[in-house]
């Protein structure tokens, strides 16, 4: 039980930045997109990464689709150290793209370890399992033992 709250705990950490940062996005798009220019990517993708991040955020921190998401996110996370976070000689530079691998290092874990508790994933796998063993063939049922 409580490993399942500390899970959602951790899930809301993680999609925090996120959320927050694509609301920013959102606030100030023809900000975003000139930075993004900056480093030879189209300005048109700052509405994109705003909503992925919003969405993508939200559905980490309800638990939908967790591990897709983790690895959207991870490899989102890894994508931004690399693009944007480039002159490591720089210490603030650094500690930017060193923070984007660790969020992804913590990505990579939600996705393996999968922790379910209190999620819509939860949710949908216990539905799934209730709707198996109604579903399932009885001993008392016709066709239990035909075949």
């Amino acid at each position: 039980m409580l490993s399942g709250l500390f899970a959602l705990i951790g899930r809301i950490m993680l999609a925090l930045i996120f959320i927050i940062s694509g609301a920013m996005k959102l606030t100030d798009l023809p900000g975003t997109g000139a930075y993004m220019a900056g480093v030879g990517l189209p300005a048109e993708l700052a509405l994109p990464a705003a909503i992925l991040e919003i969405v993508g955020g939200l559905m980490i921190v309800f638990g939908i689709f967790t591990r897709l998401t983790a690895l959207v996110f991870a490899a989102f996370c890894l994508l931004t150290a690399l693009l944007f976070h480039r002159e490591t000689a720089d210490p603030i530079q650094a500690a930017m793209a060193f923070k984007n691998i660790a969020i992804a290092g913590g990505f990579l874990c939600l996705f393996a370890y999968d922790q379910k508790s209190w999620s819509f994933d939860s949710y949908r796998s216990r539905k799934r399992r209730e709707a198996d063993v109604r579903l399932a063939p009885t001993s008392d049922h016709p066709a239990a033992g035909a075949g």
